[in-house]
C-alpha cells in the first residue's frame, strides 16, 4: 500500500510537459517502428527492390537517424525545443506521406531520407526533455517511463498496421504520417520549452566536439567492437524478415492466435518480429533491470552479448514457428541485459575530465551497426539463402526443407551467431588491454584504428574501380557504397594521422 502511494506521488511530480514529450516520444515511434517492421518486405515483395537495394536504402536512413542528433541537439538548444519539434514533426509528416505515394526507389529513398531527418532533430529534444524536467529523486522513474514510450509504441503499432496493409501497403505509410502530423497539436498547444542554461554551445562548438571524440582511437574501438552485437540487432529489419517469409512454417503459431480472442484478427507474419522484440522488452526490463542493477557493467554487458547471440544460434539450429519466437525473445533479453550496461561502461572508459561529452556520442555504435547489419545481411541473404527459397507453396504446406537447404540455413545464421562471439571475444580484449586511459593503451588503441580505416578505404578504392571500369555497365549501389567507404576509411586515417602529429 505505501508503494502504490509513493508511486503515485512520483507520477505527480512530473510536470505536463513532461508527459507531453513522452506521448510524443510514443507516437513517433509507433510511426517509425510500424513502418520499420514491414518496410523490407513491402519493398522486396511488392515493389520487387533487390535485397542489397534496401540494405543500402535502410542502411543510410538508419544512420542518418542516429547521426542527426549530433546537430540536432545543438539547434534546439539555440532555437528552442518547441520549433525545432514543429520542425521535426513536419519532416516526419511530409517524408512518411511522400514516400507512400511513389514506388520507385529514387523517390522512396529520398523521401524516407527526409523522415530521417525528422526523426534526428525529435531525438535530443525529447531526452533534453526528460531531463530538464525531472530531478535527482525522480529522474529513475522518469527515464523509466520514457523507455516504456518507446518500447510500448513499437510493440502497439504493427499490430495497427498488421490489419491495414491488408487493404493498401501505402495506408502503412499514412497511418505513419498521420501519427506525426497530430503531435503537431500538442506542440503548438500543449508543450512548453523546459528551462535550459543560458549558455549553449555553437554548432562550431558541437563539431569540435565530435572531432576531438573521433580522434579519440580507443573510444572509437569500443565503439567498433560493441557494434559488432548491432550488425545482429538490425537484421531484425531485414534478413529476419525475408526468413519469416521463406522458411517459416507458421500454421501452427496462426492456429494458436486464433483461440485468443484478441490476436483473432491476425496472422504471424513479419511484423510480430518487431512485436516479439519489443513485447519481451516491455515484459521483462523491470525484472532484468532489478537483477542486474548492483552487478558491475562489464560482466553484465558480456552476458547480454551471449544470451543475444544465443538466440541466432536457436535460430541456426530450427525450424520451428515456435523455436523462431523463442530465438528472437532470447536475441531481446539479450538486447536489455547488454546495453544499459553499456552506457555505465562509456562513463568507466571515458576520459575523465570529459565524461559528459564521450556519453553525448555512445549513440555512434548505431551508425556503424546499421550501415554494416543491414548491407552484410541483404548482401548474405542474396547469396545464401534466395537462391535455395522454397516455393511459396510448400512452406504453406509445411513440406520439410530438404538437407542441403537447413544446412544453408544453419550456415547463414550461424554467421551472425559467431560474429556475436566475435564481439564478445573483442569486449574481452578492449576490457583488458583499453579500458583504463593510459599512453599505452591510446597508442595501441591508435594502431589498430588506423589498420582498420586503412582496409576500409582499400575496399573502397576496390569497390570505386570494379563499379565504374569493371563492371559492364556502372553498377550505382556499389558506386555509393565504395564512396561511404573511401569517406569513412579516408577520413579516420586522416583524424588518426593529425591526432598522432
Amino acid at each position: 500500500m505505501i508503494e502504490k502511494e509513493k508511486r503515485r506521488n512520483i507520477l505527480t511530480t512530473f510536470p505536463r510537459t513532461f508527459w507531453t514529450a513522452n506521448l510524443m516520444e510514443f507516437f513517433e515511434r509507433a510511426a517509425y517502428y510500424g513502418l520499420n517492421s514491414v518496410l523490407a518486405v513491402y519493398l522486396v515483395d511488392v515493389l520487387n527492390i533487390e535485397h542489397q537495394a534496401f540494405g543500402l536504402l535502410q542502411g543510410f536512413v538508419y544512420a542518418l537517424t542516429y547521426i542527426l542528433p549530433i546537430v540536432g541537439g545543438a539547434l534546439a538548444d539555440r532555437l528552442g525545443y518547441r520549433k525545432v519539434l514543429l520542425v521535426a514533426f513536419s519532416l516526419l509528416s511530409i517524408g512518411y506521406f511522400a514516400a507512400g505515394n511513389f514506388d520507385t526507389y529514387g523517390m522512396i529513398f529520398l523521401f524516407l531520407l527526409i523522415m530521417a531527418t525528422g526523426s534526428g532533430l525529435f531525438k535530443p529534444i525529447i531526452t533534453g526533455t526528460v531531463a530538464r524536467t525531472t530531478t535527482k529523486e525522480n529522474s529513475g522513474f522518469g527515464f523509466g517511463v520514457y523507455y516504456w514510450s518507446i518500447n510500448l509504441g513499437a510493440f502497439l503499432a504493427p499490430f495497427w498496421v498488421s490489419y491495414i496493409k491488408g487493404f493498401s501497403w501505402r495506408y502503412v505509410f499514412f497511418s505513419s504520417a498521420a501519427w506525426c502530423f497530430l503531435m503537431l497539436l500538442p506542440t503548438i498547444f500543449l508543450y512548453r520549452d523546459p528551462e535550459r542554461p543560458e549558455s549553449t554551445k555553437s554548432i562550431r562548438q558541437v563539431l569540435k566536439e565530435a572531432l576531438l571524440v573521433l580522434s579519440n582511437s580507443r573510444f572509437i574501438l569500443l565503439i567498433v567492437v560493441y557494434s559488432c552485437f548491432w550488425i545482429l540487432y538490425f537484421q531484425m529489419f531485414g534478413s529476419i524478415l525475408w526468413y519469416l517469409r521463406d522458411f517459416i512454417y507458421r500454421a501452427p503459431v496462426d492456429q494458436f492466435m486464433q483461440k485468443i480472442p484478441l490476436l483473432r484478427p491476425f496472422k504471424f507474419d513479419a511484423e510480430f518480429v518487431t512485436i516479439i522484440n519489443a513485447g519481451t522488452i516491455v515484459l521483462l526490463v523491470v525484472l532484468v533491470s532489478r537483477i542486474t542493477k548492483n552487478l558491475k557493467a562489464f560482466p553484465v554487458m558480456a552476458g547480454g552479448i551471449v544470451i543475444g547471440s544465443c538466440g541466432f544460434l536457436v535460430l541456426a539450429f530450427t525450424q520451428s514457428a515456435w523455436m523462431f519466437i523463442l530465438g528472437i525473445a532470447v536475441f531481446s533479453i539479450g538486447e536489455m541485459t547488454a546495453h544499459p550496461k553499456y552506457y555505465s561502461y562509456i562513463g568507466i572508459v571515458a576520459p575523465q575530465e570529459q565524461k559528459a561529452v564521450y556519453m553525448g556520442y555512445a549513440f555512434l555504435y548505431g551508425v556503424f551497426g546499421s550501415l554494416i547489419g543491414t548491407n552484410l545481411g541483404a548482401f548474405l541473404y542474396e547469396r545464401i539463402l534466395k537462391p535455395i527459397a522454397p516455393t511459396e507453396e510448400s512452406i504453406a504446406s509445411g513440406v520439410p526443407l530438404a538437407s542441403n537447404v537447413l544446412s544453408q540455413v544453419k550456415f547463414f545464421w550461424l554467421i551472425f551467431a559467431v560474429l556475436g562471439v566475435f564481439c564478445l571475444a573483442g569486449m574481452l580484449l578492449y576490457n583488458r588491454f583499453f579500458s583504463e586511459d593510459t599512453p599505452k593503451a591510446n597508442r595501441r588503441a591508435w594502431k589498430i584504428m588506423l589498420g582498420i580505416y586503412v582496409v576500409i578505404a582499400a575496399a573502397g578504392v576496390y569497390f570505386f574501380i570494379y563499379s565504374v571500369f569493371l563492371a559492364p555497365q556502372i553498377n550505382w549501389k556499389t558506386f555509393v557504397q565504395s564512396l561511404i567507404m573511401l569517406a569513412l576509411g579516408g577520413g579516420g586515417m586522416a583524424m588518426s594521422l593529425r591526432r598522432r602529429g
